[in-house]
C-alpha cells in the first residue's frame, strides 16, 4: 500500500510593509504562490490556489492578520492552480483579470483535474472574473497604488503582473518561477523574453513568482537564459529534422537540470518549434497541449508528473 505525498499548506511571509506572500513550497505542479496587499479598507489577494482546502488555508491565514475583509481577488492568468480557489472568496470579493482570462477559464473548465485525478481538489466551482481590462489597470488602496499590467503572451496569453511601486514589489505570476523550470507551452517563448525585458525595467527589489521562492530581479535574467537556450535547441532540432521529444533526449537538461520539474523542456520545445516553423501564426497560437504533456511524461521516464497539491 502506498501513500500519496502532499506538500504542507502554505505560509504567509511579509515581504514588505503591508505586503505578504503566501508561499507553497517547493513550488512544483499546482503548488502556486499567492499575494496579499493590505489597504485601509481591506485586502487585495493575488491568485487563489489550486484546491478548495488550500484556498481555505489561504483565507484563514489572511483573516488571521485581522486587516479587514478580502475585497478584491486578482487572477494573474487562467490556469486552475491559480484560479480554482476563487470560489472560496466570491462572493463577496470581486475578481479582476485580463479580458482574455475569463474566456480561457471557461474553455479550460476543470480540465486540469484530469491530469492529476488523485489530488484532493474539493468541490471546486469555477468563478470567472467580474472586472476585466485590456492593457493596464490601477487599484488605489488609500495612498498605495497597485498597478496591473498585461504582459502576455508569455506563460499564457493572458498573463498579468501586479506591481506595487512604493514598495518595489512585483507579483509576477507564472512569467517567472524562481527555482522552477519555466513553462511556456500555452504561451510564447519569444513573448516571454519580451515580457522579461519589460519587467526588468520596473525596478523591482522583491519578485514573487507564481511558484517557487521569493526572489530579487536576478530571476529575470535567469529565466531569459533558460528560454534563449530552448530557442537554440529548437533551432538545432528543426535544422536536423528532429521532433521536440528527440531534441530533448539528445540535449538532456543542460545546466538547468537542478530546476524543479525539468521535464517541462519538452513542452517548451513544442512551443519554440511552432514559433520557428510557423512565424505567420500569432504568438500563443493553439497547439496540442495534451500531446505535449504525454511526451513530457515519456521524457521523464514514463512516470506520472509529480504533483503534491
Amino acid at each position: 500500500m502506498t501513500t500519496r505525498l502532499r506538500a504542507p499548506f502554505g505560509e504567509l511571509t511579509e515581504v514588505a510593509d503591508g505586503i505578504h506572500a503566501f508561499m507553497q513550497l517547493p513550488g512544483g505542479w499546482c503548488l502556486s504562490n499567492a499575494g496579499v496587499i493590505v489597504g485601509p479598507d481591506g485586502v487585495v489577494l493575488v491568485d487563489t490556489a489550486a484546491t478548495v482546502a488550500r484556498a481555505e488555508a489561504l483565507r484563514d491565514a489572511v483573516e488571521g492578520l485581522r486587516l479587514g475583509p478580502i475585497r478584491t481577488v486578482i487572477n494573474t492568468h487562467h490556469h486552475g492552480d491559480h484560479v480554482f480557489g476563487n470560489c472560496v472568496f466570491t462572493p463577496p470579493a470581486q475578481i479582476v483579470a485580463h479580458e482574455l482570462t475569463g474566456p480561457e477559464m471557461a474553455a479550460a473548465g476543470l480540465g486540469l483535474q484530469s491530469l492529476w485525478p488523485d489530488v484532493s481538489w474539493g468541490d471546486v466551482v469555477l468563478e470567472l472574473p467580474t472586472v476585466t481590462f485590456s492593457r493596464r489597470m490601477t487599484l488605489q488602496l488609500g495612498e498605495r497604488r497597485v498597478e496591473l499590467h498585461h504582459v502576455g503572451p508569455a506563460h499564457t496569453t493572458s498573463d498579468v503582473v501586479v506591481w506595487v511601486p512604493d514598495a518595489n514589489v512585483l507579483f509576477a505570476g507564472d512569467v517567472v518561477l524562481p527555482g522552477c523550470t519555466p513553462f511556456n507551452l500555452m504561451g510564447s517563448i519569444r513573448g516571454s523574453l519580451a515580457a522579461l525585458d519589460r519587467l526588468s525595467g520596473f525596478g523591482a527589489d522583491i519578485v514573487v513568482g507564481g511558484h517557487g521562492t521569493v526572489s530579487g530581479p536576478e530571476v529575470f535574467e535567469q529565466t531569459a537564459s533558460y528560454l534563449r537556450w530552448v530557442l537554440e535547441l529548437a533551432a538545432e532540432g528543426v535544422a536536423d529534422g528532429l521532433s521536440p521529444l528527440r531534441t530533448a533526449g539528445r540535449s538532456g537538461y543542460g545546466e538547468f537540470g537542478g530546476l524543479l520539474d525539468p521535464e517541462r523542456l519538452v513542452g517548451n520545445l513544442h512551443r519554440a518549434y511552432l514559433e520557428l516553423t510557423r512565424p505567420d501564426l500569432p504568438l500563443g497560437a493553439d497547439l496540442d497541449v495534451l500531446g505535449a504533456f504525454g511526451e513530457m511524461v515519456e521524457f521523464a521516464g514514463g512516470r506520472p508528473l509529480s504533483c503534491y497539491a
